[in-house]
């Protein structure tokens, strides 16, 4: 290997592998979190999902406003600007707070009638709206710690995130087990301490990613304000828009598709949810490597490297490309063996067999897709991979599972092809955008000359 690309493959790996295990802390203390609930009652563990599903749109929000401020704040880095690069993070800060706060409004007055939306019936209705109020109305917390993390990691830093949600998973998961079961003469609390320990976690969390931020280059004061503070704000809001859209119109999408696959029968249904939450742990490398493809590419093209950062992108998709091919022959052959930990039924887990085995084809465009979006982000463009992700969603997924699934009764394979689909389309729709979007860049810096 050439040694400039084998320096680079570095860079990006030093980038992508902290968040690659920040990542995978999230989903294991996901599962932990899910495991002591359901020890509760199955009312117990619905009220909590279906609570969460909400606040799931809640952090696709936060998290959308955090793509506008990485690829700003890598960009200044980049161009060596560190004034811009803390200005920028003081605003995204601001925007994330006035969100949290709105959002946890929302949560004070309109818990009940957002619950019944989801569909929870009476049975879940008083736990769930005890659960999301709890959770919810101190949004600002999660806002805060998404918009933290997002200011590290755009900065370069992603071992300070990756370390400090060690650190917080270890808290959440003693304090969920002592809020939840109680220890020694105290009884706990049941989903209430569920709530509990994740409020107390998220605040810890928040604190300790702005005590890093405080200690690194990119350390901000709130209240400096300035004229280039506003045009910030307003360059934050105007990236932010089509990357909220983005999740949004993906959130829907899996509304309305999930609803089909409830029509195609429970065992359906439940080997589907199985299949994705072994699929989650495919996803981690291309992820990692999104992050890292986001920062590199907006870094250099704030130095004005403009060959550099299309490398940067396409080194990091090549990667990707690589790590989860392995992992799709892993999930090809191993399945079956995991699929045995979920579920004592044999036809079910013939589902998830099949499930995994067909998605093990797909996980070359899946890794293409979810760097390629973080690159565009990363330059800058947040249009292109929400117009990917309606085309692909509402175009092709929900189509296509109508079709094979609703329509030809194929079972559980419909939903895997056609999600097989709309990844292999998304990923060459999004190879031809970063594409052109850098040859429009490299005709933009000749005509300047």
């Amino acid at each position: 290997m050439d040694a400039s690309l084998w320096k680079k493959s570095r860079q990006v790996l030093s980038l992508a592998i902290p968040s690659m295990v920040e990542s995978l802390l999230q989903t294991v203390v996901g599962f932990v979190d899910t495991l002591f609930v359901a020890r509760l009652g199955l009312a117990e563990v619905t009220a909590v999902g279906v609570a969460n599903t909400l606040l799931a749109v809640y952090i696709a929000v936060f998290m959308a406003i955090g793509i506008g401020t990485s690829s700003i704040i890598a960009k200044h880095i980049g161009a060596e600007d560190h004034e811009a690069a803390q200005n920028a993070a003081r605003q995204s800060t601001w925007i994330t707070l006035i969100a949290g706060l709105l959002f946890g409004l929302l949560t004070l007055f309109f818990a009940e009638p957002l619950l019944k939306m989801m569909g929870a019936g009476d049975d879940v209705l008083r736990e769930g709206a005890f659960y999301f109020r709890i959770v919810g109305i101190p949004s600002l917390v999660i806002s805060l710690m998404i918009n933290f993390g997002n200011v590290l990691r755009a900065s370069g830093n992603t071992v300070s995130p990756m370390l400090i949600s060690f650190w917080m998973n270890l808290i959440h998961i003693a304090l969920d087990y002592v809020l939840i079961f109680g220890i020694f003469n105290f009884t706990g609390y049941g989903v209430g301490g569920a709530a509990v320990a994740t409020v107390l976690t998220r605040t810890i969390g928040a604190a300790m990613l702005f005590i890093a931020i405080r200690r690194s280059s990119i350390s901000f004061s709130f209240w400096q304000k300035n004229r280039a503070s506003r045009l910030l704000t307003w360059e934050i809001i105007r990236l932010s828009i089509p990357a909220t859209g983005e999740r949004l119109i993906m959130r829907l999408g899996q509304v309305v598709y999930l609803g089909m696959i409830v029509h195609m029968g429970t065992e359906i249904y439940a080997a589907n949810a199985i299949a994705e939450n072994i699929e989650t742990f495919a996803y981690l490398p291309g992820l990692g490597l999104g992050v890292a493809a986001t920062i590199l590419v907006g870094k250099q093209l704030g130095a004005k490297k403009i060959h550099e950062a299309y490398q940067y992108g396409l080194l990091s998709a090549l990667i990707s490309v690589a790590i989860m091919s392995i992992t799709g022959i892993l999930l090809f052959f191993f399945t079956p063996f995991f699929a045995d930990w979920f579920t004592d039924q044999q036809s079910t887990a013939n589902m998830i067999t099949l499930a995994m085995r067909i998605d093990a084809f797909f996980m070359p465009p899946l890794a293409i897709g979810l760097v390629l979006a973080g690159a565009l982000q990363g330059a800058g463009d947040t249009k292109t991979p929400m117009y990917s992700t309606a085309i692909g969603m509402w175009g092709i997924r929900v189509v296509f599972i109508y079709l094979l699934g609703i329509k030809y009764t194929m079972g559980i394979a419909s939903i895997w092809i056609a999600q097989g689909i709309d990844l292999t389309v998304k990923a060459v729709f999004l190879f031809y955008c970063y594409k052109r979007l850098f040859k429009r860049h490299k005709v933009n810096a000749i005509q300047k000359q």
